[in-house]
């Protein structure tokens, strides 16, 4: 497939997220029926977020959240099923790598259930020894919630008692 009239792009404010919520369950078993809110906060607290489109149509989407000099991860790497095989999820990834913000970043991290292969293509290697998960459906637990009174604020030391 000839993809070069393929037009990628990094200003998240240009995607629509009807056809995101879309491209995920047509695409996507691990992240069927996302909520457009939902979606809109996570674009909102991403960087880069970059999608892919033939013409007004989205067909491809991938994001990072990072610190900038330590850690990143990507999320939600998706193509199009009638895009996939040409070489478009590689780009995404390559792009979000490629970003400022991400460019030098220590360590890039990734979860994927089943498409160790294709990432290990582009340089991902599997890790063993770093996924841990704390599952936080309802907000954090009571024994890891900080109320706004018990913290005091150092102003000369600038750091926080708890």
């Amino acid at each position: 497939m000839d993809c070069s009239h393929i037009q990628l792009c990094a200003d998240k404010s240009k995607i629509d997220l009807f056809q995101l919520r879309h491209l995920f369950n047509l695409t996507a078993f691990w992240a069927q029926e996302r909520q457009i809110e939902d979606l809109q906060i996570a674009i909102a607290n991403s960087e880069p977020v970059i999608s892919a489109w033939d013409g007004q149509r989205l067909i491809g989407f991938a994001r990072a959240t990072s610190d900038g000099v330590y850690r990143a991860t990507i999320w939600d790497v998706i193509v199009h099923g009638d895009y996939q095989g040409a070489g478009l999820g590689r780009k995404l990834v390559q792009t979000v790598i490629s970003h400022p913000h991400l460019c030098h970043v220590e360590r890039i991290y990734l979860m994927t259930t089943s498409q160790q292969k294709f990432y290990s293509r582009i340089g991902f290697e599997e890790n063993q020894t770093t996924t841990m998960i704390l599952y936080n459906s309802y907000g954090a637990t009571p024994e890891l919630v900080v109320e706004p009174h018990q913290v005091e604020m150092h102003k000369e030391a600038n750091t926080v008692a708890v």
